[in-house]
């Protein structure tokens, strides 16, 4: 295909979205990950959030990527998807862990480096990268993330609690969202449509009250992740591993990769000032905020966000 159909095809979602599926290790763990384009060409690397599945990186946004020439990789995390599962008590793991699993999934694939796009913890990971090995960072995009370090899981425990935020720590998590997420998980036994249809308020939530909510778009991908996932509950245990710690805001001033930190105006998860640490706290960084957009990847916005990176990357 050539360059100017590829772009087209991309534009219109006519072509289909054809890839590598590979099972990579990372230590005793196993991850699933998926390549399209070329491994001759700079690699993309994918990291998702807490709790999401590799293919909760949109077809539409890979296919604007691969269509403007890169390889892109995008994976399941451990605890997720059709990855490994970890007992957590008995081997609980961080932030650390999850980014040499990144690491891993970047050597079976033979990228030296690789342009990170990391969305949410995504963001953290690809972040602890840029600190921890910024040898193989080509240049760095945090997407609706808060900087390295933070302490979100004690910010929620305030919140909860009915306290304001401690001088100093970032806005947490809106009222509306916590509620949702508190009614949001499905029991045990629920059964694939009580499972979907539990989620459906969350993700209303999260996608914020501007841009129009697609219902059938996000319980299509609800049903491609009920599909995949070994163990549907695992995946908290994400949460655990953002809360460990061991990392600190101050450390991101050690960055030299060039740095884009896109956020979205109606982020219910990691308000606006989220990302604007996370801009302050790396050398040289660049925050373009995206008006309407919450704490989720519309397909509405696969061209717009797309199009940030590879003006980025291309830098």
């Amino acid at each position: 295909m050539q360059a100017d159909d590829a772009e087209t095809a991309a534009e219109t979602g006519t072509d289909s979205l054809t890839g590598t599926e590979r099972m990579v290790q990372a230590g005793d763990l196993t991850l699933w990950a998926e390549e399209f384009g070329s491994p001759e060409r700079p690699t993309v690397l994918l990291v998702m959030g807490a709790g999401a599945q590799g293919v909760q990186w949109n077809d539409g946004f890979v296919r604007h990527l691969t269509a403007a020439g890169h390889h892109v990789v995008r994976y399941d995390h451990r605890d997720i998807g059709r990855s490994s599962t970890v007992d957590f008590a008995a081997r609980p793991y961080a932030v650390a862990d999850m980014a040499s699993d990144a690491l891993a999934v970047l050597d079976a694939f033979g990228a030296d480096r690789a342009h990170l796009v990391g969305a949410s913890l995504g963001g953290v990971i690809a972040q602890r990268l840029a600190v921890t090995h910024p040898h193989r960072v080509r240049t760095l995009t945090s997407l609706s993330a808060t900087p390295l370090g933070s302490d979100t899981a004690g910010a929620v425990g305030r919140a909860l609690a009915g306290r304001p935020p401690l001088p100093g720590q970032l806005p947490p998590p809106t009222a509306e969202l916590l509620a949702a997420l508190a009614s949001s998980v499905p029991g045990p036994r629920a059964g694939r449509e009580e499972y979907i249809t539990t989620r459906m308020p969350m993700w209303r939530v999260l996608h914020g009250r501007v841009l129009p909510f697609d219902e059938a778009e996000y319980r299509a991908m609800e049903e491609r992740v009920y599909e995949r996932a070994r163990d549907r509950r695992s995946g908290f245990n994400h949460t655990l591993a953002g809360a460990a710690g061991g990392d600190r805001t101050a450390d991101l001033a050690a960055v030299t990769a060039p740095t884009l930190v896109l956020h979205g105006t109606e982020d219910p998860m990691f308000p606006p000032a989220h990302g604007r640490a996370t801009a302050a706290a790396v050398p040289g960084a660049r925050l373009v905020t995206v008006e309407g957009l919450g704490h989720t990847l519309p397909a509405a916005l696969d061209r717009r966000l797309a199009d940030e990176v590879l003006r980025h990357v291309r830098r």
